[in-house]
C-alpha cells in the first residue's frame, strides 16, 4: 500500500472515540461537512445522532441521502430533524429525504424543528411530494429548553440559541439525561420488596396491599448526563460560550481556516478556525469538532494549528467521521 492510499484509507476509516467509559452512548456521524455547495470530497451540512435507537438528524444539506447510504444510517428510523436555518446548504436535501422516508415504509411520527419560516418551507416541499404516509409535527422558532412530547425522547432535553447570520439561524444543545443511581440502602430503608427493585429502577410504580412503591424509594443521587452542542453559520457572539458550557462535544462551523480571511468571515457572518476555537475555550468544552468548510478550503487540516494554538483538543471533521460519547464512569 503506497503512502497516498494509506492516507486515504486511514481518513475514511478513522473513528474518533471520545469515550469517558460507561454504558449507554450517543453515536454521532458527520454526513456533510461542507458549506455553500457540495464538492467531490464534501457534501453539505448534516449530522446524524443515534441514542438508544432514537435517530436524530441535524440539518439536511445536498448529498445527505447519499452520505446516509454510505455509512448505513437508514432512513426509516429518523424521528426528529433539527434545522438550523433555511439556506440551501442546510435544507436542500430535505425534500428528497421526506419522500424517501415514506418510500422506506416509515409510518411513525416525524418531528421537524426549525427557525421562523420552517413551516412555510415544509409546506412548499410537500407540494412536490404526493403525500407522506407518516404524521408530521413541525415546531417553529422554539425558545429556551424543551423536550419533544414523545415518550421516546423524554430523556433528551433540547435547548436553542439565536445566532448572528444573514438569515434567522438557531444553534442547538442536546442534553442526554442519565438514570439516577440505584440505592440498595434506600430500598431497604423504605421496606421495598426485593422483587420490585429492578422494575422500580426502570421507572415503574406499584401498588401492593395499600402500599405505593415509587422509583424514588430505590434511587439515589442524580448523575451527570451527556451534553452535545451544535453551532453553525454565525459570528462568535457573546451568548455562545455560556450556551455550550462544559459540552462533552462542541461541533462548530469553521468556514475559513486562514486568519487573513477574517474580513470574509465578518462580511458573510461566519467564523475562522481561531474564532471557533476561542468559543470552545471560553465555553470550557471537552472537545471541539470543526465543520462547514468553505469550498475554497481544499485541505482544512492545513490550518489546524490556528485552532489548536487556542484550544488544543480540536479535530477536523470529514464526511463519515464517527464520534461516540458515553457517560462518565465517575458518576
Amino acid at each position: 500500500m503506497n503512502l497516498c492510499n494509506y492516507i486515504l484509507y486511514t481518513r475514511v476509516n478513522f473513528i474518533l472515540k471520545l469515550r469517558m467509559a460507561g454504558d449507554e452512548m450517543v453515536n454521532i456521524t458527520m454526513l456533510g461537512t461542507g458549506g455553500n455547495v457540495p464538492s467531490p470530497n464534501r457534501f453539505c451540512s448534516s449530522a446524524f445522532l443515534n441514542y438508544k435507537g432514537r435517530k436524530i438528524l441535524i440539518d439536511c444539506g445536498e448529498g445527505t441521502q447519499i452520505s446516509m447510504k454510505k455509512v448505513g444510517c437508514g432512513f426509516k428510523g429518523i424521528d426528529l430533524i433539527l434545522i438550523t436555518h433555511l439556506h440551501g446548504d442546510h435544507i436542500n436535501g430535505l425534500i428528497g429525504l421526506l419522500s424517501t422516508m415514506g418510500n422506506s415504509e416509515k409510518r411513525t411520527p416525524l418531528t421537524i424543528v426549525g427557525p421562523r419560516g420552517i413551516k412555510r418551507a415544509i409546506k412548499a416541499m410537500l407540494v412536490l411530494i404526493e403525500g407522506i404516509p407518516y404524521p408530521l409535527n413541525i415546531i417553529e422558532n422554539p425558545s429556551g429548553a424543551f423536550s419533544i412530547n414523545d415518550g421516546q425522547f423524554k430523556e433528551i432535553e433540547i435547548s436553542t440559541i439565536k445566532l448572528e447570520h444573514s438569515t434567522e439561524c438557531i444553534g442547538y444543545s442536546l442534553y442526554f439525561k442519565r438514570n439516577r443511581k440505584f440505592s440498595p440502602q434506600n430500598a431497604i430503608e423504605n421496606n421495598v420488596p426485593k422483587y420490585l427493585w429492578k422494575n422500580l429502577q426502570l421507572g415503574q410504580t406499584f401498588y401492593i396491599d395499600d402500599n405505593a412503591y415509587t422509583p424514588d424509594m430505590v434511587l439515589g443521587e442524580e448523575r451527570k448526563g451527556i451534553k452535545f452542542s451544535y453551532i453553525t453559520d454565525t459570528r462568535p457572539i457573546n451568548t455562545i460560550p455560556d450556551f455550550i458550557k462544559e459540552s462533552d462535544l462542541f461541533i462548530c462551523e469553521a468556514m475559513y481556516g486562514d486568519d487573513l480571511d477574517i474580513a470574509k468571515a465578518v462580511k458573510n457572518k461566519h467564523m475562522t478556525f481561531r474564532e471557533s476555537a476561542s468559543l470552545a475555550k471560553l465555553g470550557k468544552v471537552k472537545h471541539l469538532l470543526l465543520t462547514h468548510f468553505s469550498p475554497s478550503v481544499d485541505n482544512p487540516s492545513y490550518f489546524i494549528e490556528n485552532a489548536r494554538s487556542v484550544f488544543k483538543n480540536t479535530t477536523i471533521a470529514h464526511d463519515g467521521i464517527k464520534i461516540d460519547l458515553s457517560y462518565s464512569a465517575e458518576d
